[in-house]
Parts: structure tokens; C-alpha cells; sequence
């Protein structure tokens, strides 16, 4: 079986190879072979929205024993069409998959169970923020006093999960660098534990790489 899980940019793709790595090198030893791609050219979130689904369509047509995810951020809220909410996105991605499945085959409700919509609440730091001790390692200190709504999922899209981990850098010093930064501190933890602290978004994600 071939899993390819589309995400926005090059520190979701970094960030979900390196903090998965058991996990899919685990699935690959049982003939799962899952595959993270950064989103098509163009808005990044947008090309998550509106073109994976088109692509997607094509690969489940074609790749027999292919399932194909998307994975974007939920922040900023309306990009691509409009939505606030994870079911909001879900719910369009969804729909936008559905229409091209449609227009290229009759046999699409045989289909659609192929093609998975997560993502990220907001973004992939909230990630960061669940991992707060390897963070504060990173930073040079003992330890980081959460200035953040735990669960670190509960954050909101005036001050996402991102801003925050930005605003900490700042403030010892430092100057965040996503594609730098989100897998040298993600490659330090536990997936599992991260699952645990995330629940609404990135457990489901977990779980449904799990049980393939």
C-alpha cells in the first residue's frame, strides 16, 4: 500500500519525516510505504484546499492500492474558500475531491473512502508547544511557563500557534526558522506523547497512520 500525505510547506514535510520516522519505517517493514509531499506550486494552503484534491482524484484513479491524504494548516481561516472551523475545511476539501472523482469516473463511490482530510490546529507549532520541554531545550533554558491555552490545539486564528513560538524565540534572542527549527525539536520527542497532548487534530492523524 502507497500513502502519500500532502502537507503546505518543507518544515511540515521535515517536521512529520522526522518525528514519524518509527512510525513509518515501522509501517514500511509491513508493505506500507507512507509518503509526505509539500503541496503543489502557487498558496500553499490553498494548493492543500483546491489542488491535492484534484490530484489526489488522479492518483486513486490510476494507483490501485494508493491512499491519499491531505494535511494542511487550519490558520489562516477563508483561504481557498470559506471556513474557520475543522469541519469547515474538512467538509470543502472533502467536496472539492468529490466534484473531481465525479467528473472522471461512475464508479466514484467505490472511491471516495481513499482520500483522508486532518490537519493542523492551527499549525504545525502547535506541535512545538506540545513539546515544550524539547523547545525549552532549544532555547537555552530550564524550562518555558506554558503563556499558551493548553491544550496547545485550543490556541485560536488571531494568535496561532506559530505567533507564539515566534514571539519565544524573540524573547531569548533568537529568530524562529520553521524549516530549521520544527524538525531538529520534533526529532527529539516521542509521537506518541505528542498524539496524547494534541487529541482534536494530530491523535486522529496518528491513529489513522497507525491502523493502516
Amino acid at each position: 500500500m502507497r500513502v502519500i500525505v500532502y502537507v503546505e510547506g518543507p518544515s511540515d514535510k521535515r517536521g512529520m519525516e522526522t518525528l514519524l520516522r518509527p512510525l513509518i519505517e515501522g509501517k514500511q517493514q509491513q508493505g506500507v510505504d507512507i509518503q509526505f509531499h509539500e503541496a503543489p506550486k502557487g498558496d500553499k494552503k490553498v494548493s492543500v484546499l483546491t489542488k491535492v484534491p484534484v490530484r489526489a482524484a488522479d492518483i486513486i484513479l490510476h494507483v490501485p492500492s494508493s491512499l491519499v491524504v491531505a494535511l494542511p494548516d487550519l490558520y489562516p481561516r477563508d483561504k481557498g474558500f470559506l471556513h474557520e472551523t475543522v469541519e469547515e475545511l474538512r467538509a470543502g476539501i472533502l467536496q472539492n475531491f468529490r466534484n473531481e472523482l465525479r467528473r472522471k469516473s461512475a464508479n466514484y463511490p467505490d472511491l471516495e473512502a481513499r482520500f483522508h482530510v486532518f490537519c493542523f490546529k492551527y499549525d504545525l507549532e502547535a506541535l512545538l508547544l506540545a513539546a515544550h520541554d524539547a523547545l525549552a531545550r532549544l532555547l537555552g533554558v530550564p524550562c518555558l511557563q506554558p503563556a499558551w491555552r493548553v491544550p496547545v490545539e485550543d490556541q485560536n486564528h488571531e494568535c496561532p500557534p506559530r505567533v507564539i513560538v515566534e514571539r519565544l524565540f524573540l524573547a531569548h534572542g533568537r529568530r524562529y526558522r520553521n524549516t530549521v527549527h520544527a524538525p531538529r525539536i520534533l526529532g527529539s520527542v516521542n509521537y506518541r506523547d505528542l498524539a496524547e497532548r494534541c487529541p482534536q487534530c494530530f491523535g486522529p492523524f496518528v491513529k489513522f497512520l497507525t491502523d493502516l
